[in-house]
């Protein structure tokens, strides 16, 4: 879980995960502190004691979200991974939906299961403008995925770390998987309001970089040499 200045946050995010995930499968917590200048690496701290599970990674300076997940993918041990927004509108109950579905074949394909928020608890203007970006998207990158933006998405972890890093890449999870020859399933999850906190982005951030980026990620796929029916030679 990637977070900048969610001090208010990450003390019920982190029960609510221990609650979502306790006695369902060995897991850890790995949240990455891009560069908060509030009190969120002191309110992980008061917490490392109740919960064992709690690993805290902190970047020096900000360096985005992107960066953030590809520091903590880094850093876990697990074979999975799910990710979470640190703003505490994605729901960790969501969390065993997804690896329910994960368990079902975890040696086929590479699969990506991406949370698809049903009823956003988004303003007006921000739910439109995700609303358009999606169409823009979908009919360029043909990821045929309706909710790319929600931060809840659960995938193995080597298969992440082939993917090629960019920043902002985060807002392409999806687009990503298919180009290494994998599979996404969208899942209906829950989606709450922001109670605490201020969001980091607004709209204008965006909509110009998501212009740009998008330009880089249609020029990816179109170089992409992805194998297939790979088998070890025997010896």
């Amino acid at each position: 879980m990637p977070v900048l200045n969610e001090a208010e946050n990450v003390a019920a995010l982190v029960a609510e995960i221990a609650a979502a995930l306790d006695g369902l499968a060995a897991y850890e917590m790995v949240f990455v502190d891009d560069g908060s200048t509030d009190g969120t690496v002191v309110a992980l701290m008061t917490l490392t004691s109740r919960f064992p599970a709690l690993r805290i990674v902190r970047h020096a300076k900000r360096c985005g979200q992107s960066a953030a997940i590809r520091t903590g993918v880094k850093a876990a041990k697990g074979r999975f991974i799910a990710t979470l927004d640190g703003d505490g509108q994605n729901d960790p109950a969501d969390i065993p939906k997804l690896w329910a579905q994960a368990r079902k074949d975890p040696d086929a394909r590479p699969l990506m299961l991406a949370g698809q928020r049903a009823k956003r608890q988004d303003s007006w203007s921000k739910r439109y403008s995700s609303k358009a970006a999606n169409k823009i998207r979908r009919s360029l990158l043909k990821d045929d995925t309706p909710d790319t933006g929600c931060g809840l998405k659960l995938f193995p972890r080597e298969v992440f770390l082939d993917f090629p890093y960019f920043d902002h890449m985060h807002r392409f999870l999806c687009a990503l998987m298919i180009r290494a020859g994998g599979e996404i399933i969208s899942v209906p999850v829950n989606h709450r309001p922001r109670l605490r906190g201020a969001s980091k982005y607004g709209f204008w951030d965006r909509l110009w970089v998501g212009i740009f980026d998008l330009i880089g990620v249609i020029w990816l796929q179109q170089r992409a040499s992805i194998p297939h029916n790979t088998r070890e030679v025997p010896k």
